[in-house]
């Protein structure tokens, strides 16, 4: 079993830089959750646009019933949905969530996007996704500040440890830690060689946020949704510069580009279920790149974001 390093946070508390993505595990979660701790993984990244928290605290349950691993040996992180950005809808469907996790608190409790949308009932539509009963995408009055206020009181009655922020740029991480009572421990944003990202990590970093990426492989995640733009763009692991780094190294294209991101400092999500490639990933932190591959690699910067709501719903300009 790999040893994973542990990356600090701005309260102190520790998470591995290696964790696991569950977006898009939607078959036997349970059991994949279940196997991704049997294999060394220790950290879950979660949400309620998932639409699997519950399936996901079953493999959660049963490895701690099993004596794989306590509760405090795990970093459990979920994520507020657009639809529940009024201040009085942030605590209960955190506990709506915890309760489906069957747990009582999350390590980590990021804001999924900085856009506030129409509340829809979770007993009406689940996931919600991004429209409301009529099928319209219809943003909400509620503003970032208050929502992250509403955030910060799950640390004061101890539904979260850490609280972060996901899918921000930086002139809005700037303006909320103005007013950050409890100043965000991570930030979770879409990197890869084709994103690198380069001035909002230093940026983060710099302010003592974690940055953790997701999508590490690029257009990989997105290939699968039919999205044109994943589909027209050069695989990374079929790229020249990255299969030659990995044959010198005598490791694959996939740990090649996961140890990119995690020797910038970088805690990663990668998802997989296969036996041997969940073993690879972890052990993705255990060779090095040199200075100048690093340097190569974040030469293929297209600042090509995928993750781009108005690919997929013609508005939403988040990115803009």
């Amino acid at each position: 079993m790999a040893n994973v390093p542990k990356i600090k946070l701005n309260n102190g508390r520790e998470i591995p830089q290696v964790g696991f993505g569950l977006w898009k595990v939607t078959e036997d979660t349970a059991g994949v959750v279940y196997n991704a701790i049997k294999a060394g993984y220790r950290l879950f990244d979660g949400a309620f646009d998932y639409g699997n928290e519950k399936e996901a605290g079953a493999g959660i349950k049963r490895a701690i019933d099993d004596g794989l691993v306590k509760r405090e040996d795990l970093v459990i992180v979920s994520k507020l949905w657009n639809t529940f950005h009024e201040k009085e809808r942030v605590e209960p469907i955190v506990r709506q969530q915890l309760e489906w996790w069957g747990i009582d608190y999350f390590d980590i409790f990021y804001m999924h996007f900085p856009v506030a949308l129409e509340y829809v009932d979770p007993k009406d539509s689940y996931p919600s996704g991004w429209k409301n009963l009529d099928g319209v995408v219809k943003q909400s009055k509620a503003t970032i500040q208050e929502t992250w206020q509403a955030v910060e009181h799950l640390v004061d009655i101890g539904l979260a440890k850490s609280i972060g922020v996901s899918n921000f740029q930086g002139s809005l991480l700037m303006d909320l830690l103005r007013y950050a009572r409890i100043r965000p421990a991570v930030l979770q944003v879409e990197i890869h060689p084709y994103l690198a990202q380069v001035e909002l990590v230093q940026y983060a970093q710099s302010e003592g946020l974690a940055v953790t990426a997701y999508s590490t492989f690029g257009p990989q995640s997105f290939v699968e949704l039919q999205w044109d733009k994943a589909i027209e763009c050069p695989k990374l692991f079929d790229h020249p510069v990255i299969i030659a780094i990995a044959a010198k190294h005598g490791k694959t294209p996939a740990q090649v580009l996961l140890r990119w991101a995690t020797q910038r400092g970088l805690a990663i999500i990668p998802k997989v279920t296969d036996p041997v490639l969940l073993a690879e990933n972890l052990a993705s932190v255990s060779f090095d790149l040199a200075p100048e591959e690093v340097k190569q690699i974040t030469g293929l910067n297209r600042n090509l974001r995928f993750n781009n709501p108005p690919d997929y719903l013609g508005v939403l300009h988040i990115f803009a």
